[in-house]
């Protein structure tokens, strides 16, 4: 089947519109119409895996309709409305504990590559792309997906709203949900409030916690955490923010939430949660956070990492759907759609902090 694709073929290059070939479906496989596909910020970290004879085919989170099924794949069905999020082997010992974000396997099923017998899923003029991001790579309007990272979900939520839940939704929401979960008397700190961020905003809201400060640069946001239930919003250029986040939560924050991927933030989190707090990092960065050890110690904090919500996406996403609809997780706020022939002017706004999500059409 020939289709439409945005390719990165350089990664200090724009995406481009291009035609590719994609293939039928194998036994264990299942092709989607794309409806929708949110941009998230490991699909820009992965660009760099791009070469000028071989361009890469991102997107993990994208929502359609199945078109077909190969014949060893139980539990979806032509016609399903789907979520697609990332693969896990389902045997380890992680997946059998249901921690399928930590599965042994993960490295292997999420990167780019071909199917184990070397065949390819998307070509141009019979030259291999490179494809397989998150089992989908749904930057196309059709994608091959598996049936482990294929959610069957019963809703007529728009899918451009269903979209970020394959990966930025879940992982905000669920650290929130699935890890810090706080409970009526907490006192919540979230820093950075892009789509992860925020969608962790909305969580921490639907649990109706005692406070809830946010801290990021963009006054855009700022104001949109403010207007869905934050009871403060700092601007860490402006504020002093450790000062100002023990001011607000009363001594420090009960639980903390890092989006941001910056070793100093992260520090930041530390330092400002209470005594007995717990802090969750998200965000993929770099660096050694320079973290009081004494403070940790004395302060029996708790500083850990999560991964895509440490959800299990078949059931995770449909309680956030089924949160959605009972308005306590509005995530259509977070929620700008562009024309999958926008991807640039969308990746624009998202960097100067004007919009919180944006999601591709098809």
């Amino acid at each position: 089947m020939t289709t439409t694709a945005l390719l990165s073929r350089d990664p200090a290059e724009p995406f481009t519109v291009e035609a590719v070939d994609i293939d039928d479906p194998r036994a264990d496989e299942i092709l989607v119409r794309v409806q929708a596909t949110g941009i998230c910020h490991t699909d820009l970290v992965s660009r760099a895996a791009g070469a000028a004879d071989r361009p890469v085919l991102l997107g993990h989170e994208g929502a359609g309709i199945v078109e077909a099924v190969g014949a060893s794949v139980t539990g979806v069905l032509p016609g399903d409305r789907v979520v697609l999020t990332f693969r896990h082997c389902g045997t380890c010992r992680n997946c059998r504990a249901g921690r399928p974000a930590y599965c042994v396997r993960a490295a292997r099923l999420n990167q780019f590559g071909a199917r184990a017998d070397r065949s390819f899923r998307v070509t141009i003029a019979g030259k291999p792309v490179q494809d397989g991001f998150f089992g989908q790579s749904s930057f196309a309007a059709y994608a091959l997906t598996t049936a482990d990272n294929t959610v069957v979900v019963d809703t007529q939520v728009d899918a451009a709203i269903l979209a970020p839940l394959g990966c930025g939704f879940l992982t905000g929401a669920g650290a929130v949900l699935n890890v810090l979960r706080p409970d009526r008397d907490a006192r919540v700190a979230v820093y950075g409030a892009g789509a992860v961020g925020m969608a962790g905003v909305l969580a921490a809201v639907a649990c109706e916690v005692a406070e809830l400060v946010v801290v990021e640069p963009s006054p855009f946001r700022r104001a949109l955490a403010l207007e869905l239930g934050a009871t403060a919003a700092l601007d860490p250029a402006a504020d002093d923010i450790v000062p100002e986040i023990r001011k607000l939560t009363d001594g420090g924050a009960t639980h903390a939430l890092d989006t941001t991927g910056s070793s100093r933030v992260l520090a930041t989190a530390a330092a400002g949660a209470a005594l007995g707090g717990s802090v969750v990092a998200v965000g993929l960065g770099t660096g050694i956070p320079e973290i009081d050890l004494r403070d940790i110690v004395l302060g029996g904090k708790t500083i850990r990492g999560c991964l895509e919500g440490d959800a299990v996406p078949a059931t995770f996403i449909p309680q956030l759907l089924d949160l959605h609809a009972a308005g306590r997780f509005p995530i259509d706020r977070l929620v700008t759609t562009y024309p999958h022939t926008d991807i640039n002017a969308a990746l624009a706004q998202q960097r100067d902090g004007k919009v919180v999500k944006p999601v591709l059409t098809w």
